[in-house]
């Protein structure tokens, strides 16, 4: 049986996480809205049940994920919760007329987004998160999705995250992504103390195990795995279910749906096996799983402590599904 409150500490600083933290972007409202109130409970749930890390970003919500999370923290103490955000997006009020961003959060804020990898622009954002947050240092920040702005990241962005290491404002830096290639190049280059990859190192793709894994054993680098569902699939597998932000095709169902199976046969419910196949690996020191609801953490610690034989796992290998 998995703890939820056991430390493990990102990289080479003093950063500590438990293996399950909470990432913030469905109370945001991502795909479908969440009021308020919901949105305070289900933080307030998180905290209490002993997920100690909680992630969040601009893009979330463009800046509600923040804010909400800023009012449920206020009053507790700082050091009983570690709080990740990420910078490379500044949100600017929408001018009269201007279209929505197409940002998956409806009924967000009236901002939105622009790339901003500059030295200023890494300032600046971190700046607003501060104050959304209502905070004077955060524990950890991300370089967020910065695909497209690689040579950027190594001219003007990651310095100016050394920087604010430096200074205190930031104990943490690392880079966040969906994607293994860049984020290994990153751990190999830079002197990062933690990546977080989504969707990378799950039951249904095992990409980071090639490349970024390995790498950040060798550098100490810590890796946070976010995406451990696929977008959803790994949680209900059916027709329609989304993987990676888009509908699952069939084959990628039919694995889903044979993963499930093998599972059963141990008594295993496929959800639980999804929470906890990464934290097998050392290099990993948490799992990153959204909530919108109350039930949705209680059943998120509930699965990380179910019992899962390791008969499981030889049978999974077995079957090359893992």
């Amino acid at each position: 049986m998995a703890s939820v409150t056991g430390a493990r500490r990102l990289g080479r600083g003093g950063v500590e996480v438990g293996p399950l933290s909470f990432g913030a972007a469905a109370i945001a409202g991502l795909y479908t809205p969440v009021p308020e109130a919901q949105a305070a409970e289900t933080i307030r749930a998180a905290l209490d049940g002993g997920l100690r890390y909680l992630d969040t970003a601009p893009h979330y919500g463009a800046g509600l994920s923040e804010r909400r999370l800023g009012a449920a923290l206020a009053g507790r103490p700082r050091d009983s919760f570690v709080v990740g955000t990420k910078v490379g997006r500044l949100l600017r009020p929408r001018a009269a007329g201007e279209p929505p961003d197409d940002s998956g959060f409806p009924g967000e804020p009236a901002y939105t987004r622009e790339w901003d990898w500059s030295r200023d622009g890494i300032r600046r954002s971190l700046e607003g998160s501060l104050e959304r947050l209502g905070l004077d240092h955060v524990d950890i920040t991300y370089l967020h999705d910065p695909d497209d702005h690689e040579d950027l990241v190594y001219a003007s962005a990651y310095p100016a995250l050394a920087e604010l290491r430096d200074e205190g404002t930031v104990r943490a830096v690392g880079a966040g992504m969906n994607q293994t290639a860049m984020l290994t190049r990153f751990a190999t280059r830079l002197d990062l103390d933690v990546v977080l990859c989504a969707g990378r190192y799950t039951l249904l793709d095992r990409t980071a195990a090639a490349d970024l894994l390995p790498a950040c054993l060798e550098r100490g680098v810590s890796v946070v795995v976010g995406g451990v569902f696929n977008s959803g699939l790994l949680a209900d597998p059916r027709r329609g279910a989304r993987y990676d932000y888009a509908p699952a095709p069939d084959d990628v169902l039919a694995r889903a749906l044979r993963l499930r199976d093998v599972c059963a046969a141990h008594g295993v419910p496929l959800q639980a096996a999804a929470l906890r196949f990464p934290l097998r690996h050392p290099a990993v020191a948490t799992v990153l799983v959204g909530a919108r609801s109350v039930a949705e953490v209680t059943t998120d610690v509930e699965l990380l402590r179910q019992e899962i034989p390791d008969a499981l796992w030889a049978d999974l290998s077995a079957t090359w599904l893992v």
